[in-house]
């Protein structure tokens, strides 16, 4: 499945996607994602700046939080899985 962004897109399971997106939070969830050899490989073809241009865009976070690279990485898949958490509805 694919949660697809302005310039950029994620492939990632209908189980990750349930995985990273529930109720309470998502934090560690979305961490252990991340330590997937897929989901790192997708990110290493990610520019950083483009990832940090996307979530400028929700603007729940100010400029300071968007300097850290590896939360937004965090805070995009959890963006991702919610995506396509919702479409299976």
């Amino acid at each position: 499945m694919y949660a697809v962004f302005n310039s950029f897109e994620l492939q990632i399971t209908k189980d990750q996607a349930l995985c990273g997106s529930h109720q309470g939070s998502c934090d560690d969830d979305v961490e252990g994602l991340l330590s997937l050899p897929a989901i790192k490989r997708q990110f290493k073809k990610i520019p950083p700046e483009k990832i940090r241009e996307e979530l400028k865009e929700y603007g729940a976070w100010d400029e300071e939080e968007l300097k850290d690279e590896k939360q937004n990485q965090a805070r995009i898949l959890w963006i991702a899985c919610g995506n396509i958490r919702e479409e299976q509805k």
